[in-house]
């Protein structure tokens, strides 16, 4: 399926998501944190779109709002596609789990837990897991200090 044909059907489902292509291959949606479970359970279970495997989820702080960015493929249509979701709640970032959706997520929803301090809604085991319990802070994020151990140049 080409990314204008994803994107039309997409445009279906959930007609507030934005599209834009960027420089690389893959077509982008951001998705409102409301409707993020939503989408991504039909980019799964749609025969059309069959998005099988998770590939990559990686936790983003752009300075003003904290996101998530989820990289998508079909195995079976061999299609890509990257979903993303931001809030700009810094005190509370919160999103919905998508390990129910594709069980690799579980570990990758930790680390963004631990590095970023965002919250995913009914995650089944959402606990440090690099970090240490005691750890103060989200060392990812871009107003994270550590006075200790920051290399300034």
């Amino acid at each position: 399926m080409t990314n204008e044909a994803l994107q039309n059907l997409i445009s279906t489902w959930i007609p507030e998501v934005e599209f834009t292509e960027e420089k690389s291959q893959f077509l982008n949606i951001t998705v409102q944190p409301a409707q993020l479970h939503q989408l991504m359970t039909q980019l799964k279970s749609s025969s059309e779109t069959n998005f099988d495997y998770l590939f990559c989820l990686s936790g983003v702080d752009w300075g003003t709002a904290l996101g998530v960015v989820y990289h998508l493929e079909s195995t079976t249509h061999r299609h890509q596609l990257v979903v993303k979701v931001k809030t700009e709640d810094r005190d509370n970032p919160t999103f919905d789990t998508i390990c129910d959706i594709w069980y690799t997520a579980e570990f990758h929803e930790r680390e963004v837990f631990d590095f970023f301090g965002i919250i995913f809604t009914n995650h089944p085991n959402l606990q440090r897991l690099f970090l240490t319990e005691d750890w103060d802070g989200f060392p990812l994020r871009k107003d994270y200090v550590d006075e200790i151990n920051m290399i300034i140049k």
